[in-house]
């Protein structure tokens, strides 16, 4: 087979299966938790050119929206928030179980050694430090996100309603 394959569903979403052979699904949302919009807009370009779906939410109450309303497939995080910590969000969220299961990276300024334990402690799958190169991340958030589908996929292809079984 050569070429891209696109299946179009009857609520008119498109998913396409790349040329080297990539799953057929619908763009990966990344919600992107951060108080500065210079960082939001250049992860939000980077994330798009790599085919992302890119939620943005400059503080706390923003991101608990967005999670409870658009259900993102993978979240980074800032430590230092208006209305309370990232990594308070990332402890509360780990003890809900229906969003427990979320991929977050700690994306944050914060270097010490102890700030990078505290959060793997706590939950979150990575932890990169500012200043960072939006190559490298988008790298990390894909090897997460391939790790997390491989868990809970098993032998079944999801697009939208339709289940594809592989033997």
């Amino acid at each position: 087979c050569h070429g891209n394959v696109t299946l179009v569903t009857c609520d008119g979403g498109l998913y396409t299966e790349a040329e080297d052979g990539g799953d057929m699904s619908a763009k990966k949302k990344v919600l992107v938790v951060d108080d500065e919009g210079s960082i939001r807009e250049m992860l939000r370009l980077a994330l798009e050119i790599s085919d992302f779906e890119c939620l943005e939410a400059a503080d706390i109450h923003e991101a608990n929206r967005l999670i409870a309303d658009e259900s993102p497939d993978i979240m980074l995080l800032d430590w230092m928030l208006p209305g309370g910590s990232g990594i308070e969000l990332l402890r509360r969220l780990k003890k809900e179980e229906a969003i427990q299961a979320l991929p977050v990276i700690m994306l944050t300024a914060k270097t010490h050694e102890d700030n990078v334990v505290q959060s793997l402690e706590v939950g979150a799958d990575d932890y990169v430090t500012k200043p960072f190169a939006p190559k490298e991340l988008i790298a990390r958030m894909k090897a997460i996100l391939r790790r997390s589908s491989s868990e809970e996929g098993g032998n079944e292809l999801r697009v939208g309603e339709l289940v594809l079984e592989i033997d």
